[in-house]
């Protein structure tokens, strides 16, 4: 009686450990399919020098470190979720007055290079990029986004939609890295640059050896 109370109990604790396993794996799947990355503003910062430094193989100096504050680097963004809509809102907040101007306008001033953004999305792929960017529909009626990915689209074409005024361009590292290395996609106008950080199947596409040596 005695051993088998033992073994009923010992299934039980067995029970009780395999669900709590099985919770735990819910739980960060549930992470993963929530959508972004919630840490600090610093942790952030610290994440992004830590990658930048380890993939160049430099180590910044203190000097260089003290201009590096997450109030100046580091939006924060009030919700964590992949709200697109929220997003924008974050972003607008980060333009400040000036967010309709340079985000919406379409009108072409001698003193605004052409393509060159006033900011700039990094995805890891192209659903991603289509999937952020209908986040700003509603301003880019007048001055339509530039999608700079391979796929359906070829460089030349990219190439000719930069030679236009651009105000919001998403796309992949490679592609955007192809682009600057032509010079057909300039940096003189970006205020804003957003790494999506969404677990995609690969894992964060940021730390990825094909995208960080990029």
């Amino acid at each position: 009686m005695a051993s088998e109370k033992r073994k009923r109990n010992n299934n039980n604790n067995d029970d009780r450990g395999m669900k709590t396993k099985k919770k735990e794996k819910e739980k960060v799947a549930n992470e993963g399919e929530g959508g972004s990355i919630s840490s600090s503003s610093e942790e952030q910062l610290r994440f992004l020098v830590d990658q930048f430094q380890a993939a160049k193989g430099v180590q910044l100096s203190s000097l260089e470190l003290e201009s590096l504050t997450a109030d100046r680097c580091i939006l924060e963004r009030q919700h964590h979720s992949d709200d697109v809509t929220q997003l924008a809102n974050t972003i607008k907040a980060a333009f400040g007055a000036s967010w309709k101007r340079l985000l919406c306008d379409s009108v072409s001033h001698a003193n605004i290079p052409a393509g060159s953004p006033a900011l700039l999305i990094l995805t890891s792929s192209a659903l991603r990029s289509i999937h952020l960017l209908r986040g700003f529909r509603s301003m880019t009626k007048e001055c339509q986004p530039v999608k700079l990915f391979s796929k359906h689209i070829k460089v030349e074409q990219q190439i000719a939609l930069l030679k236009n005024r651009v105000n919001i361009a998403s796309g992949t590292p490679s592609t955007i890295k192809k682009l600057i290395d032509i010079e057909a996609l300039g940096l003189s106008r970006l205020q804003v640059l957003v790494l999506d950080m969404h677990p995609g199947c690969k894992g964060l596409f940021f730390i990825l050896p094909s995208t960080s040596q990029r």
